[in-house]
């Protein structure tokens, strides 16, 4: 009797075989924009496929790759053929990989090059609905997009020995993670991310534990050093229209739910980060109910809310990304705006939580609203918050008095004056980091003279001491002005302390 496959590209042997014909063909994130160029690779980036088009006219097994994964294109039979001499056409349509369109082929999936500073992979997920237009289907596996890439390039890259991918979809989280954990348990609800997930994970040659469930039920009584989320955050009615956007649970109450359960799966030291949304009702800051998921957490938290969407907006946005169009998209829209109505819903927050589990019977938790371009959360950065902030806990003022510090080298000064009858008067005095998430300080006078001593090499008393014997002022009031603004200035990287 024939095995029915239920799910794609779940048969080991067809998924390497399929692995070898990609890579044999040059098809990765090198052989891609070579055969592409410059102009069409950038063109391709930004939706535009002509360019793309023109540029793979040729035959060659990596043109027809290309057209068929990238460019959603009807390729011949014989071309594709060619593409898959150790597949195999039948074992490629069989797995879910292509599919018939009359006398043609095409791509049934999307498999697409991706790399990172270190490793180049390649991901299968779902073809979405600019490649194959109408609405996608409701267990559709959302690929590579804005969001994973964000969350990917914030994760802190240290070594973990048990991370959990929770919400896996088409696997990007994890196999980012692979090179920095001992084990990785990847989740999902829904069977075709587990299953395309699963072919991810192989093709790239790494073993996750993929397990079905929702939220922490796949992991009960199990803790982890890393837990990663991106999971379905959409603010909506309770409907699970799509599985990747909707979670089925009414408003933001997944995103809470998923924060409430991470003390229990965390290790001592432990670090949870997730995407989220979350509703900012009117009247009210969006710092007020987030604060409270977090604080109850017991943990040290980092929010950053990195925009706030109009209602209708946000209901536009998520509505192309599913392909939804015409009387159906317009009757969800109504419905979906009804019920921000009803739940005086001023705007949608849009953002990151970061989660750490230090143990501290006084948690650190800061709410931060960061939109600047240029001002995203980074790994790097993201590890070196957690660490000042944990070393400001526990620094007395005496500490930070006997403490040497340094600005940091990329630090500049912007000032802005304006003119008047005795000349220009300084209105605005700004320290900033490039690059640094909420890197600015605004500071007076006396904050501009004394961080520009701050050069590493006397303690901060000693500075104090000069700077309020210089201009007559009391060494007791400076410093008790002066040193909430350093504790600032530490937090955000602006100051770096030498003991």
């Amino acid at each position: 009797m024939n095995r029915v496959i239920t799910e794609p590209m779940t048969d080991p042997d067809t998924v390497d075989r399929l692995g070898q014909d990609l890579r044999n063909a040059g098809y990765d994130a090198t052989g891609v924009p070579e055969l592409l160029g410059p102009s069409a690779h950038r063109a391709l980036s930004r939706g535009e496929m002509w360019p793309a088009l023109r540029a793979t006219r040729d035959g060659s097994p990596l043109a027809t790759l290309v057209r068929l994964f990238l460019l959603g294109s009807t390729e011949p039979e014989v071309a594709v053929h060619a593409a898959f001499p150790t597949t195999g056409l039948d074992a490629a349509l069989a797995a879910g990989a292509l599919e018939r369109d009359g006398d043609a082929i095409r791509a049934g999936l999307d498999i697409r090059p991706h790399a990172d500073d270190d490793n180049e992979y390649l991901v299968v997920s779902d073809l979405d609905s600019d490649t194959r237009p109408g609405p996608v289907r409701h267990d559709h596996v959302l690929g590579i997009g804005q969001a994973s890439i964000t969350l990917a390039n914030a994760v802190i890259r240290e070594r973990a020995e048990r991370v959990m991918d929770l919400g896996t979809g088409c696997g990007i989280q994890a196999l980012h993670a692979f090179s920095h954990s001992g084990s990785i348990v990847a989740t999902d609800t829904n069977p075709r991310a587990l299953a395309l997930a699963g072919a991810t994970a192989r093709l790239n040659g790494q073993q996750w534990d993929l397990r079905a469930g929702s939220l922490f039920e796949p992991v009960a009584g199990e803790q982890f050093d890393l837990i990663i989320s991106n999971p379905p955050f959409v603010i909506g009615t309770g409907v699970q229209q799509y599985i990747y956007r909707d979670s089925g649970i009414a408003g933001d109450g997944m995103c809470q739910a998923l924060v409430a359960g991470v003390p229990d799966h965390l290790k001592p030291g432990g670090t949870a980060q997730m995407l989220a949304n979350w509703i900012v009702r009117e009247d009210t800051d969006w710092r007020e109910r987030v604060g409270a998921w977090v604080h109850g957490t017991g943990c040290d938290a980092w929010v950053v809310q990195r925009e706030m969407a109009d209602p209708a907006e946000y209901i536009a946005l998520w509505l192309k990304d599913a392909g939804e169009t015409g009387g159906a998209a317009e009757r969800t829209a109504t419905d979906w705006l009804d019920y921000f109505a009803r739940e005086k819903v001023a705007g949608i927050g849009m953002g990151m939580i970061i989660l750490r589990r230090s143990g501290s019977a006084d948690p650190d938790v800061v709410l931060d609203e960061i939109t600047g371009a240029g001002e995203e959360v980074t790994g790097p950065e993201a590890a070196a918050f957690l660490a000042r902030r944990a070393w400001l806990r526990t620094a007395t003022d005496a500490d930070l008095l006997g403490a040497r510090l340094s600005l940091a080298p990329s630090v500049i000064l912007e000032q802005r004056s304006l003119a008047g009858h005795e000349g220009w008067t300084t209105v605005l005095r700004m320290l900033r980091r490039p690059g640094g998430p909420g890197a600015t300080l605004q500071l007076d006078e006396w904050g501009q003279a004394l961080l520009a001593g701050c050069t590493g090499e006397l303690p901060l008393a000693m500075l104090l001491d000069l700077l309020a014997t210089a201009h007559g002022l009391d060494l007791g009031a400076l410093a008790d002005a002066v040193l909430p603004t350093i504790r600032v200035a530490i937090t955000r990287g602006l100051l770096h302390p030498t003991l």
